[in-house]
């Protein structure tokens, strides 16, 4: 395996492509295919699509009747097949075919030099401005053909036609054409229960006012409902304009996700490309058991194989990964995500209160982001039930390390929202259970081991715990999800622990970005919002270890690594399944340069930051043995509402693991990488 190549890591590179076509002329559009190709080759891509009819025109009338045009196409057919013979990518072609006494508007799929098979055009529409009836027969007749003469030679024929890679695990190729979409079952839907990863779409598609927002949204739901890539290419410069205009529209969507699109309108050749991760469309299809479940059992598609023999070397990365793949780009799309994620908290939050009798919220509050987020729920919980807020019971409790700035952030947060707050000092209580136990800081000494900190934790959960008792009232947990990935929270009585919890189904690089839209949208007033803006300028730190003169404060990144890159790794991890090789080489393109890609929406210029391919091994390297030896604790979690779709780690819902497993199959082909990266 190469680290740095595309399709040794899962990947396969597509194009689209939109070319001038010459009415009626069949082998000077065949040259100019096979001159496109020769760039997408070039280029390393796998597959290249052509618009429908692309070797005739598709706007011929009542050319199509005549001999003299089939006799042209089977020529350029052949000429495609002998010239591609040293091309990497499979060429799919829209052609004319005869067979018999009828006429198919077909997907003529060629590759090194062989025709792997036709492909007919099931649905043939005559309505508006379309009127194929009255030359071709739809592909749904062709039940009694296996195989039709082209360019010399039988060739497979069917309506099911498969084409897949024998060296490119997951490459399975199906092809609609135009109209084929536009059904309310495309075909394409039995081919990707079938496990087709991609699906290239042929099509003519004149243009009119608003028909591209069309294009798009019927592209997008297919490859979304159908767990696949949806690669589209209209017909665009040289059909006639007696009736209707063309645009040259090309679109290469991803599981829902838009990857690449080219400018309509623009003359001349257009190779529009975007890399492909077949490994998250096989494990989509494999993971969602109603998928499969949706085909037809009378569903045989014909199968043809290939040797794609793609390159194993770096040709780059044709498609953005988000550094944050829990935080979107979109400003508007992250202002629709927070505006769910807090509402779906506080939905949460509302339902359980209301269900045990409303009883007074307990909650610790460290002046940190978990606890100030879980605050903010709980006081728009308090609006939503029409209660006061004052009915919230907030708790802050310094300890040995605590520092005046978060306990006055603390204080003034609760005071400012209109929470009851208090403040409970746990550290005469530590010292002597310290003591009792014979630890050497009971004795004075500066021993600051985990059990010194644990003490803490524990204490501050135990107060929260007999206070909820006195009030009759339920704690408030305000872990979120990537401490509960890392382990970064105390067992049993501690911070892991309450009666219900609101932040396990958060990341922690998104929960900053809920507290300043918390603030964009002015929820709590001018005064709350300008204490949360100086909490979200203060470093994430447990403050459980004192600080010597001169040295910095205890810094949870410093211990557990960037919450950049191991959400990063969790959403890997928990969405796809994938392995350290694969999640490293995207980490690897998302974050080895400040200046690539893009960055969501309020990212100080002090948090854009890059990271080596040692930084990220090693982090990785952590986040398995921590994720691994840390599900003890994850299987013991109060009830809480998932929130992002990148999953969860309740073992009541989306992870269910045991405690027992060991990390060492991953950490070894973890180390073999690293191995291989350091010498």
């Amino acid at each position: 395996m190469n680290f740095d190549s595309l399709y040794d890591q899962g990947f396969a590179r597509v194009c689209s492509a939109t070319l001038e076509v010459t009415l009626a002329d069949p082998m000077t559009n065949a040259q100019r295919v096979i001159a496109a190709s020769q760039q997408a080759s070039a280029e390393g891509a796998a597959l290249v699509v052509f618009p429908e009819l692309s070797l005739t025109g598709y706007s011929l009338d009542d050319l199509f009747t005549q001999d003299v045009l089939f006799d042209a196409v089977d020529d350029a057919v052949a000429y495609i097949r002998d010239e591609s013979a040293e091309l990497l990518p499979v060429i799919a072609v829209g052609a004319p075919v005869r067979s018999h006494t009828r006429t198919f508007n077909c997907v003529i799929v060629i590759h090194r030099g062989k025709i792997l098979g036709v492909k007919p055009k099931q649905y043939v529409p005559n309505y508006r401005e379309f009127y194929e009836a009255r030359w071709f027969t739809p592909g749904t007749q062709w039940h009694d053909l296996t195989s039709v003469s082209i360019a010399g030679e039988e060739v497979v024929c069917s309506r099911d036609l498969l084409c897949e890679a024998t060296d490119v695990p997951g490459f399975r190729l199906y092809f609609d054409v135009c109209e084929d979409l536009w059904v309310p079952v495309p075909p394409s839907a039995h081919a990707t229960n079938a496990g087709t990863t991609i699906v290239a779409n042929l099509s003519a598609s004149p243009v009119t006012v608003g028909r591209a927002r069309d294009r798009h949204l019927m592209c997008q739901s297919a490859s979304a409902r159908q767990h696949c890539a949806y690669v589209f290419s209209a017909a665009g410069e040289g059909e006639s304009t007696t009736d209707l205009a063309w645009d040259g529209h090309s679109l290469i969507y991803e599981n829902g996700v838009l990857l690449a699109e080219n400018e309509r309108f623009r003359p001349g050749l257009q190779l529009t490309y975007a890399d492909i991760d077949l490994d998250l469309l096989r494990r989509e299809q494999q993971q969602m058991n109603t998928f499969d479940g949706a085909g037809e059992d009378s569903y045989y598609p014909e199968i043809v194989e290939f040797q794609l023999d793609p390159p194993r070397t770096d040709i780059g990365l044709r498609r953005d990964v988000d550094r944050f793949p829990f935080v979107p780009v979109d400003a508007a799309m992250l202002n629709q995500d927070c505006y769910e994620a807090y509402n779906i908290q506080v939905a949460g939050l509302v339902q359980r209160l209301q269900a045990i009798g409303n009883p007074q919220p307990v909650i610790g509050i460290s002046g940190g982001l978990d606890s100030t987020q879980a605050l903010l729920v709980c006081a728009k919980a308090m609006d939503v039930l029409e209660r006061p807020r004052s009915d919230i019971l907030a708790y802050t409790m310094p300890g040995f390390a605590t520092s005046e700035h978060t306990k006055n952030n603390a204080i003034e947060l609760c005071q400012t929202i209109g929470a009851t707050i208090e403040e409970l000092d746990i550290r005469p209580v530590a010292t002597q259970m310290l003591k009792d136990m014979g630890h050497p800081f009971g004795r004075g000494e500066e021993v600051y081991d985990v059990t010194f900190e644990n003490v803490q934790a524990g204490l501050r959960t135990d107060f929260l715990f007999r206070i909820a008792n006195a009030r009759r009232g339920i704690v408030i947990g305000t872990g979120d999800l990537s401490e509960l990935a890392l382990g970064w929270c105390t067992y049993g009585v501690g911070d892991q622990m309450s009666h219900y919890s609101v932040n396990p189904g958060i990341p922690k690089t998104l929960m900053q970005h809920l507290i300043r839209w918390v603030i964009a949208t002015d929820h709590f007033g001018s005064e709350v919002n300008s204490t949360l803006q100086s909490i979200l300028d203060t470093e994430i730190s447990p403050e459980l270890i004192p600080r010597r003169e001169g040295e910095k404060p205890q810094s949870t990144q410093d211990s557990i690594g960037p919450y950049a890159l191991q959400d990063f790794n969790l959403f890997y991890t928990l969405r796809y399944g994938f392995t350290p090789e694969k999640i490293a080489f995207l980490a690897h393109h998302a974050w080895s340069e400040i200046e690539r890609g893009s960055w969501p929406a309020n990212v100080s210029d002090s948090d854009r930051v890059e990271y080596s391919l040692q930084e990220i091994l090693s982090w990785m390297r952590l986040f398995y043995r921590r994720f691994f030896t840390s599900q003890f604790k994850r299987s013991a979690l109060p009830n809480g509402p998932k929130v992002v779709a990148g999953g969860a780690l309740s073992p009541r819902g989306d992870w269910r693991m045991p405690s027992d497993a060991v990390a060492d199959a991953w950490l070894a082909r973890l180390d073999a990488l690293i191995d291989e990266v350091n010498r």
